[in-house]
């Protein structure tokens, strides 16, 4: 009976349990709680995935699993994350200025130092040995600095093409990258004023010709006229009812590629009224064709090198009026404009070469008229029976070893880009020129010849080894050159130029640098030399 009694009591102490019923939140907008409870408030929160590792160790440093093969094992699928970042405020106040300023030492350290350097430079310590160290690292340095000095190419300094006298002022210069910007583009086609001279038609058998079929180079006994613009007499007419600014195409080309220039030159440029001439003088070398002045390693200056500046221009200059008159059917009839070439005499009947001029006037805006002089070298009948006008010039090959190693007779027939290539990449300036003449003269074609020394070491023969021919714009726009660039350089040149009063001045490209100047020079500069030249013969004879 005590124990019934026993579990009964126990069963009477026993409380039941109580079911308490959960605070339900209504949402009824949506899905989830309304507000965050009270015990998380506060209390940051990183996602995490139950499908995340477990068991990597607290990685203060983040440089613990920098193997690769488990650089996202225990990665999270959400992202590292950034709740529990430690981020650090600076307190400003705690910063102080520190003097930094090296103390003088006492006389006494200076000379126990430079005592105790002594006794271990003579018992030979680490500190002399690394002294040692350090002037051969110096006397290394040097050596190398003076074979790298030896391979780079020497500086040349250029003599420039006029003497600057000290009565001249400069009124302006003009840097080549600020020249480069220039633009005026939507320039209208040309408009013809007058046409005269004859040519002779091209002869297609020079197109077959190549390494294998080469034809030596003739020397053609023909005249060849360099008139200036102010000896013009076309020019002289046109001046009182046409244009405002004179010029030839050679001189406008000079202007317009100046920024591809590395030689001197220079140009004479007379202001009468609202009226501008550009003028090249005398005796000079502005009509011989450079060679190799954009390449690298151009040639040597030694006046009495076969391979100098001077004597490679007379050369490219032969060879270019030689090929020029050669590829043409000479027994034929001739293609005559209505007027006859303006500068022959007739003693000289027959023996001018094959030449034809279009005087041409293009609107260059803001009242600004251009008159020029352009050349035409030949035409050609085409197999529909129209008339092409050509551009003839030649390209020179004088030797292979000093102008980029690129030998004509083994490329021309089977890489004729990498010949061109190269001829672009040393003589850019010259073609970019001649180019431009072609443009300006509205030449329907431009002929290349490549002609190349018999001999390397002999600059009077040479052979035909091939021909190649471009439309003007086509080869424009293969060489990079920009029109609009070259019409904006000669309109800024107009303008600074229309802005000073009457009087003679002077542009001339700078012997070293990437600029050109506008010089102030008096009324009287050069007539010296204009009144011996008057007494010679205007043309250039080529034997």
């Amino acid at each position: 009976m005590p124990g019934i009694m026993e579990d009964h009591e126990r069963e009477e102490n026993l409380e039941l349990p109580r079911f308490q019923t959960p605070v339900i939140q209504d949402n009824p907008h949506g899905w989830g709680p309304c507000d965050m409870p009270e015990q998380f408030k506060d209390m940051p929160y990183q996602p995490f995935s139950k499908g995340d590792r477990l068991g990597k160790i607290s990685d203060w440093t983040g440089a613990t699993f920098q193997d690769k093969k488990y650089t996202s094992k225990y990665q999270s699928q959400f992202g590292a994350g950034s709740q529990y970042a430690y981020y650090h405020e600076e307190d400003e106040s705690s910063f102080h200025l520190v003097d930094t300023t090296r103390v003088q030492k006492p006389p006494y350290q200076r000379g126990r130092f430079r005592q105790n350097q002594r006794n271990l430079r003579g018992r030979g310590g680490q500190r002399a040995g690394d002294r040692k160290n350090q002037v051969n690292a110096k006397k290394y340095g040097k050596q190398q600095g003076l074979r790298n000095q030896k391979n780079q190419a020497p500086i040349k300094n250029r003599d420039a093409s006029v003497t600057v006298r000290p009565d001249w002022v400069t009124i302006e210069e003009m840097d080549f990258p600020r020249l480069s910007k220039l633009s005026l583009p939507n320039v209208k086609e040309a408009e013809d004023i007058v046409c005269c001279g004859s040519l002779e038609y091209y002869d297609k058998i020079y197109d077959r010709v190549n390494v294998k079929n080469e034809k030596p180079l003739q020397r053609i006994d023909r005249i060849f006229h360099t008139v200036t613009t102010t000896d013009d007499p076309i020019i002289r007419k046109l001046s009182k009812n046409e244009g405002n600014v004179y010029a030839t195409d050679a001189i406008l080309a000079t202007l317009m590629c100046c920024t591809r220039s590395n030689y001197s030159w220079d140009i004479v440029i007379e202001k009468i009224g609202d009226k501008l001439f550009f003028d090249k003088r005398d005796n000079t070398e502005f009509d011989l064709l450079t060679v190799n002045e954009t390449s690298v390693e151009p040639p040597c200056d030694d006046s009495t090198s076969l391979n100098s500046p001077r004597n490679l221009a007379l050369e490219a200059t032969f060879i270019n009026h030689n090929f020029s008159q050669q590829v043409l059917k000479t027994g034929e009839a001739r293609f005559k404009f209505d007027e006859s070439n303006p500068f022959i005499t007739s003693p000289e009947e027959g023996e001018e070469a094959s030449v034809a001029y279009r005087y041409r006037k293009w609107d260059l805006d803001n009242g600004v008229v251009l008159v020029a002089r352009c050349e035409h070298d030949a035409v050609l009948n085409t197999p529909s029976g129209d008339l092409q006008f050509l551009t003839i010039k030649a390209l020179n090959e004088w030797d292979s070893k000093l102008s980029g190693g690129v030998e004509w007779r083994q490329k021309l027939d089977i890489q004729r880009g990498a010949v061109l290539a190269n001829e672009l990449r040393n003589n850019a300036c010259k073609l970019a020129k001649w180019t431009v003449q072609a443009i300006l003269a509205g030449s329907d074609q431009i002929k290349f010849g490549y002609v190349s020394r018999v001999h390397v070491r002999d600059s009077s023969k040479h052979v035909i080894l091939g021909t190649q021919q471009y439309k003007p714009a086509e080869f424009a726009t293969q060489i990079k050159l920009n029109m609009d660039n070259a019409w904006g350089i000669l309109r800024c040149i107009i303008d600074i130029c229309m802005k000073q009063r009457d009087g003679k001045y002077l542009i001339m490209k700078d012997p070293n640098k990437p600029l050109i100047r506008l010089y102030d020079i008096p009324d009287n500069t050069f007539e010296s030399e204009n009144e011996d030249a008057e007494e010679e013969e205007g043309g250039l004879y080529l034997m």
